[in-house]
């Protein structure tokens, strides 16, 4: 009776543990001045984040920079270009706690300049993604998602890599119903 009831908890742990994969979203935003929708005090990809999150139970981490970006559009463009230029890998704030043990890791960025931002290549080329599925989600105010899937791909070897969510900005920013549509969507895939 005590093995039947022991094989029966084992059975139940197992199947709860398959349901409930860990999961995380890993996200960088830019506040400030932002192209589209104005200055704002949340930013667009946060905003997705969060509704990833929201959906999936998924926990979530911000990828925040030891040294903040402009404020204003065109500054912090001229910086992210510069980064990008230099190949720079600029510094984070904390870090995921027991990273390994999540198998789904939602990644999401800003698209500047057809790419992701250098600081998330930080994050990504800091950890190891073998055997994790990576489901990357981005905003843009048209470039869509480039080539940044390709990239996450060269940076993250031994990760199986999804179809990357691009959502506009002020997409993410003013139309909420939108957004969450466009996500309950992608999360079916």
């Amino acid at each position: 009776m005590m093995k039947k009831m022991l094989t029966a908890v084992l059975a139940v742990s197992a199947i709860t543990a398959s349901v409930h994969a860990a999961s995380i979203v890993v996200y960088f935003s830019k506040t400030g001045e932002q192209y589209s929708v104005g200055t704002i005090t949340e930013g667009n990809t946060a905003k997705i984040a969060k509704l990833i999150a929201e959906q999936t139970g998924s926990d979530l981490f911000e990828i925040v920079p030891e040294k903040p970006y402009p404020e204003g559009y065109k500054a912090t463009t001229e910086a992210a270009k510069k980064e990008q230029g230099a190949k720079a890998r600029p510094a984070y704030k904390g870090d995921v706690a027991d990273f390994d043990k999540y198998d789904t890791v939602y990644v999401g960025y800003p698209n500047w300049w057809g790419d992701l931002p250098m600081i998330v290549y930080t994050f990504l080329e800091g950890h190891s993604f073998a055997g994790k599925k990576i489901r990357p989600f981005c905003t843009h105010e048209g470039s869509g998602a480039s080539g940044t899937k390709r990239s996450i791909e060269s940076v993250c070897t031994g990760a199986d890599v999804s179809d990357v969510l691009a959502v506009r900005g002020s997409t993410a920013q003013n139309d909420k119903a939108s957004s969450e549509k466009a996500v309950a969507a992608w999360l079916k895939k």
